[in-house]
């Protein structure tokens, strides 16, 4: 093999030190809900690695999956696809079927076809990817916990409540044990063993768990963080189906007006949080409100959010045919309401 001048290779991996110093800054971008900053910086890195490096090497690959992720949480969902497969493709052919990094594309697609409510697609997926990870990871290892938590996504979805609690509080025992108790991770894991146990009939543990999760993500994530809005718009959601309305509003509000502050960078997380609290007015009766919400969805012009995120991630809609009557609430629950809520902040920072 003819050897290139110094000159050509230095040339060449200035470039890709380039490339992957964009490709780092999009993901803290992406990590903390920056959207609108990472896109471009995605698009420069995968430009530089294609021209250096080739179309179907493993770095343009691990780019490709991060910008599908991106476009996965904007719920660009056409754009996402094809960039998950082309990512896998090359992963498989490149790296081998039982690596690691192929076992990333496998459960990212496998989450992306449950979310889109294909589970006879998703499933075969997942299962390949937890294979890998016990393999070539270990059964105990952070990476393998989430694939356990994305099947019992695929449990809760069929109705197998306890396989589901299984896997989640499995993967739950995982995390805190080597992420720690107040990771993000282990609050999205939080936040989803809450949905399931809500939907059990377990709302004692659910309401402790949605606000552990909420807790974490404010401390470790900040108020203005597209996870911390998810936590809020769920807390709101169960203290709705419970009749406990003005503290459901109190987080819808709170969620809505996150939300518009970053409306230019997330509108995906504003139509839902639009959605949500449109629904509860009108649950009340409150109609002219409810309008005037539902006409800002409207006018975003945005496909409608999926029922799950990765990892679980879950906005609860507000169904008002499931609501209870409306009870008042006495100023002894408002107390205890916000006792609650200055407990696990005191308790998150401590």
């Amino acid at each position: 093999m003819k050897n290139l001048p110094a000159k050509a290779v230095t040339s060449r991996t200035d470039q890709l030190n380039t490339a992957a110093s964009l490709q780092a800054l999009a993901e803290v971008y992406l990590k903390q809900g920056k959207y609108t900053e990472a896109g471009p910086l995605f698009e420069q890195a995968l430009s530089i690695y294609e021209k250096q490096v080739g179309a179907d090497h493993p770095l343009v690959a691990s780019c490709l999956n991060s910008q599908a992720f991106l476009y996965h949480k904007q719920r660009k969902y056409a754009e996402a696809m094809p960039l998950y497969q082309r990512a896998l493709v090359i992963r498989s052919r490149r790296l081998g079927s039982n690596h690691p990094d192929t076992a990333i594309s496998l459960n990212n697609l496998g989450v992306f076809y449950q979310e889109q409510g294909n589970f006879s697609q998703a499933e075969p997926l997942l299962r390949r990817a937890l294979a890998i990870r016990e393999q070539q990871l270990g059964a105990d290892h952070p990476v393998t916990g989430t694939s356990l938590a994305n099947l019992a996504l695929l449990h809760q979805n069929r109705g197998e409540y306890a396989e589901a609690e299984r896997f989640y509080r499995q993967a739950l025992s995982i995390h805190e044990r080597h992420l720690g108790v107040d990771h993000p991770e282990t609050a999205t894991l939080l936040n989803n063993l809450a949905v399931l146990c809500q939907k059990q009939g377990k709302d004692e543990e659910a309401e402790r768990l949605y606000w552990r999760a909420l807790a974490i993500r404010e401390q470790r994530l900040g108020p203005d963080h597209p996870d911390t809005v998810f936590g809020l718009n769920n807390l709101a959601g169960f203290y709705q189906r419970q009749g406990k309305y003005d503290e459901a509003e109190l987080l819808y509000q709170r969620a809505l007006s996150v939300d518009e502050q970053r409306a230019g960078a997330d509108r995906p997380n504003l139509l839902t949080t639009l959605k949500n609290l449109a629904l509860f007015y009108s649950s009340q009766g409150k109609y002219e409100q409810a309008e005037q919400l539902l006409k800002r969805a409207l006018a975003l012009n945005l496909p409608p959010p999926a029922g799950d995120l990765p990892l679980t991630e879950r906005v609860q809609d507000a169904g008002p045919a499931l609501l209870p009557s409306r009870t008042g609430r006495s100023e002894r629950r408002a107390s205890k309401f916000v006792r609650r809520l200055l407990f696990w902040r005191k308790k998150s920072a401590s």
